[in-house]
């Protein structure tokens, strides 16, 4: 069983660039439920963070300080 929610449209991060150390987000679950689906995309099936959208913009934020 995968730890991954049961979503099709993940986004990748603009801030991750072509580093490889890229962040993907599921806006569509998120409009939907409220929650803010957050993985590593190099580990597809791995395990995802769920934010709060207030979370979710402080974690936004941080990346826009150190991109």
């Amino acid at each position: 069983m995968s730890n991954t929610p049961d979503l099709t449209n993940w986004v990748k991060s603009t801030y991750s660039g072509g580093q490889g150390n890229c962040v993907e987000w599921s806006p569509t679950f998120a409009q939907a439920h409220g929650t803010v689906p957050v993985r590593d995309s190099k580990t597809k099936n791995g395990p995802v963070l769920m934010l709060t959208p207030t979370a979710f913009a402080g974690l936004i934020a941080l990346a826009r300080t150190h991109a």
